[in-house]
């Protein structure tokens, strides 16, 4: 895996983690009973949006390494993925 399909690796499993840690203790408007006129009442009023970012990132990391581990080690390739056999010698020798 070079360094480009490292970072776009990362990259990704950090974007799908922060989808996933984001709602977790959102606290909305509606929640807390103060709505500001002309919002929506589901707007997020506390985030805690800096914990968020480093939880995200540890999860990440750790992640990212086991990922990354098992597409080095080469303990699952893209042929065990193959269910459908479309990676089949296309133009075999003769």
């Amino acid at each position: 895996m070079g360094p480009t399909s490292a970072l776009v690796l990362f990259a990704v499993i950090w974007f799908m983690t922060l989808l996933c840690v984001a709602p977790i203790r959102l606290k909305t408007q509606q929640d807390l009973g103060k709505v500001t006129p002309g919002t929506q009442s589901g707007s997020p009023e506390v985030h805690h949006l800096k914990a968020k970012l480093w939880i995200t990132t540890g999860i990440s990391v750790v992640l990212f390494v086991i990922i990354g581990g098992i597409i080095v080690s080469g303990w699952i390739t893209v042929e065990d993925l193959d269910w459908f056999n479309r990676m089949e010698d296309r133009y075999p020798d003769n």
